[in-house]
This record gives structure tokens, sequence and C-alpha cells, in this order.
């Protein structure tokens, strides 16, 4: 019963992170739940879960209803995906440090087009801070995942 419970658990982790990481929603530590994407890009392409790219993308677009930007993370995660999928050159479940620095150059590369899209001061410092911010969060994220696997 127990191994059962814990099975469905680690099954439901991938979901239940990106679920709650969204829900929990606040203007400057989480602005539009854009924490979500530190699980949608982990369980996207470090560590692929069956079924979690339509849930990922879905919840990409619940990020832009939150984030008041017009599918834009949604554009990006898919044309991400797509390119993985084309390439064969990078396996990104193979990277060191679980993907960090992956994670690192398609958030900061989002970010920057974002703030070149609609250039001003403060929205550069807030896409460095978010940039900063996601990019610490993700470390001890990727290991909560690990230990969560075994």
């Amino acid at each position: 019963m127990i191994k059962k419970i814990s099975d469905f658990l680690r099954t439901a982790f991938p979901f239940l992170a990106v679920l709650v990481l969204w829900h929990l929603s606040v203007p400057f530590w989480n602005p539009g739940g854009i924490l979500a994407l530190i699980p949608i890009f982990y369980y996207s392409f470090i560590n692929p879960v069956p079924w979690f790219v339509p849930y990922a993308a879905v919840f990409c677009f619940l990020i832009d209803y939150k984030f008041d930007t017009l599918l834009f993370w949604t554009f990006i995660y898919c044309m991400f995906y797509a390119a993985n999928g084309f390439q064969n050159f990078v396996d990104l479940t193979r990277q060191k440090n679980e993907g960090v620095m992956v994670f690192m150059a398609y958030f900061g590369a989002a970010s920057l087009l974002l703030v070149l899209l609609g250039w001003n001061f403060i929205g550069l410092f807030r896409a460095i801070w978010l940039v900063l911010w996601l990019s610490t969060l993700y470390i001890p994220f990727a290991a909560l995942a690990q230990r969560i696997k075994k």
C-alpha cells in the first residue's frame, strides 16, 4: 500500500509541482506564476516524463495569461521543444548539473527578447532579477527532483 502511494506521488510530482508553482503567483517573487517554468523545463527537456508536454504547453499558456504576454512563453516553449526534437547534436538529458546552464540560456534569451520587445529600464532590471532568481531556484529544484526520482 505504501509502495503504491509512493509510486503515485513520484509519478504525480511533476504535474503537481507545475500546478502549485503556477498557483502561488506573487508580484515580486513569482510574477504570473513564472516559477512554473522550472519544472516545465526540467520535466520536458532534462528528465522527460510521458504526457507532460501537452500539460506543459497548457501551463505556458496560463503563464502567458497571468503574465499578460500574448502567447509569448507558449511560443518560446513550443519553439524550443521543436528545435530540441529536430536536432540530434546536443542531448539535453545528459547535460552537466541537471541542465542549469541550458535553462539559464533558455530563460535568459526569452527574457532578453521580452525586454527588447517592450524596452524600458524597469523591464530590464526586472528581467535580470527574474533570470537570477529562476536560475538560483532551478538548482535546488533539480536536486529535489533527483531525490524524488530515486
